[in-house]
């Protein structure tokens, strides 16, 4: 959350030209309603459904840059389909994430004692992360060209 995965990943797509799609997105516009509301309305487990779908969805019809939610991992399958793909790991500590989102914004995930569940959140799912990326991206003190660049780099593509 706030490691900017959508102002990245736009940078990155324009840079390769290539289209740039958000699943977190595609969630908002087919149920017409934020992710936020979601949570509110039917919990986690029914968002995370929903999200799914979202995620196994895009991995089939979009060929471009695409952003997950930071949920996306948790569910084993979609690991499985993101196994075959260069996947990006953006990582930044908390201290970054408190300087970027003041940790105050509509984050269902964050409500009650923000740093202490963003820490106990990535404690959970870094190794996550960590499983499906085929580059760990740090993003702490740096810009979003600069992160786009590193991303670049590492994954050893080149732009258009």
């Amino acid at each position: 959350m706030g490691v900017g995965k959508s102002t990245v990943g736009q940078l990155l797509a324009e840079r390769l030209g290539v289209a740039y799609r958000d699943t977190d997105d595609d969630i908002v516009a087919a149920q017409g309603r934020t992710i936020a509301e979601i949570f509110v309305d039917e919990g986690e487990p029914a968002f995370r459904a929903i999200e799914k779908q979202a995620v196994h969805t895009a991995l089939a019809s979009h060929d471009g840059v695409l952003a997950l939610g930071g949920g996306a991992v948790l569910d084993a399958e979609t690991r499985a389909l993101l196994a075959g793909q260069r996947v990006v790991y953006l990582s930044m500590d908390v201290e970054e994430a408190v300087k970027r989102t003041g940790l105050n914004a509509a984050r269902p995930l964050l409500a009650v004692n923000p740093r202490k569940q963003w820490r106990e959140l990535m404690e959970a799912r870094r190794h996550l992360y960590e499983e499906i990326a085929t580059a760990v991206v740090p993003t702490d003190g740096r810009t979003p060209e600069e992160v786009t660049q590193a991303a670049l780099n590492a994954l050893e593509l080149k732009e258009a």
